[in-house]
């Protein structure tokens, strides 16, 4: 028997894998660049019309909460349906009206415009990096990812911790770790899809989304403080 038609079958499927991973890494490119245009017209609107503004802190983070963490159920549930995107990207028009708030603020200093640009930068070479590392990184990132969840939930109930103490410091140090930590998930998430674990892009989306919009509100909010420059 010909030993080349033996291997043929694992050849055939090694391929129809790696086939599958770029698909998946593909389109979950396709996808986050795409949910940009809904986050930038969420911003836009809420900017414009003070929606976000216009709510109390408590009356904000409370809308936040309900809103963010009952389109990601949604998301969960239809991820493997055609309602899928839609539902994907009606929860980042959602997020980029919550992140009009902070930008308002920041466009209320005489440098505001710069700042954004300059945490937009920031985070988008963060990501070039990390997506830069992913294809570059070979040993398994699981239990990494484990430890940044925990992390990130801590960071989470830090911060609704802190909405009831104020305390600037604390804040400004939640802010630092958030963008590591997120800075960490990306590389964590990308790395999974170019290994074949998570092989529906659309969950693939949202996990890289949330690390990029975090790292950005981060970013911005850090900029403000230290970099803001008032009339």
């Amino acid at each position: 028997m010909n030993p080349g038609l033996q291997t043929a079958p694992g050849y055939v499927q090694t391929g129809a894998l790696a086939e599958q991973r770029d698909r998946v890494l593909r389109n979950t490119y396709w996808l986050l660049a795409l949910s940009m245009v809904p986050t930038v017209l969420g911003a836009w609107i809420g900017v414009s019309t003070g929606l976000a503004a216009a709510m109390s802190p408590g009356v904000s983070m409370m809308v936040f909460l309900v809103g963010a963490f009952g389109l990601m159920f949604a998301i969960e549930k239809t991820k493997n349906s055609a309602a899928g995107v839609p539902v994907l990207l009606a929860f980042t028009f959602f997020m980029g009206l919550m992140l009009s708030r902070i930008i308002g603020t920041v466009l209320g200093l005489s440098n505001g415009a710069s700042l954004i640009m300059v945490a937009f930068a920031g985070t988008g070479a963060i990501f070039l990096g990390m997506a830069s590392v992913s294809t570059i990184i070979k040993r398994d990132l699981s239990s990494m990812g484990k430890w940044l969840f925990i992390g990130a939930i801590m960071l989470l109930v830090a911060g609704i911790a802190n909405f009831f103490i104020q305390s600037s410091a604390l804040m400004i140090t939640l802010m630092v770790l958030a963008i590591g930590i997120f800075s960490a998930f990306i590389l964590v998430d990308l790395k999974r899809v170019r290994d074949g674990e998570e092989t529906n892009y659309i969950t693939a989306t949202l996990g890289v989304y949330l690390s990029l919009y975090n790292v950005f509100q981060s970013l911005l909010a850090l900029l403000g403080i230290f970099g803001g420059e008032r009339d």
